[in-house]
């Protein structure tokens, strides 16, 4: 699975973070949307990109938002219990409205250096990238 996040954000970054300590077994890429190459090779606008995060699973599976954060997390611990606890009626409408609150004050939200402070080469100057997604 790849995810598609924001580089320039500090939360965004804690919570890769967070994920990769969770994936022990390495089946999630993560690209800072800031990457020249990642909205290209994921068939991402800029926009797209920018307003949540994305997960892109091998077999076409495009999700975003809460649904992307299931998808992940799901993948990092080899299970289905995060996409399974999202279709229960209501609860996935009740997660994405947290998920737009979160990324309205994402900047609020404790955070680490940004990906792209920390790995320059993996992101372009050239890409705005304000908004954080994850």
């Amino acid at each position: 699975m790849d995810a598609v996040f924001d580089g320039q954000c500090g939360f965004c970054t804690r919570a890769v973070g967070w994920v990769r300590r969770l994936d022990r077994h390495h089946r999630i890429a993560f690209h800072p949307f800031q990457d020249p190459l990642t909205l290209d090779a994921f068939r991402l606008s800029h926009e797209e990109a920018r307003s949540a995060v994305w997960a892109l699973t091998d077999d076409g599976g495009r999700f975003r938002g809460a649904r992307a954060i299931a998808a992940i997390l799901d993948t990092a611990v080899g299970g289905r219990f995060f996409a399974t606890f999202y279709r229960i009626p209501g609860v996935g409408r009740l997660q994405e409205a947290v998920y737009s609150w979160v990324a309205a004050h994402r900047y609020r939200l404790p955070g680490v250096s940004p990906w792209c402070t920390e790995h320059p080469q993996d992101c372009s100057a050239a890409v705005p990238g304000a908004g954080c997604a994850l």
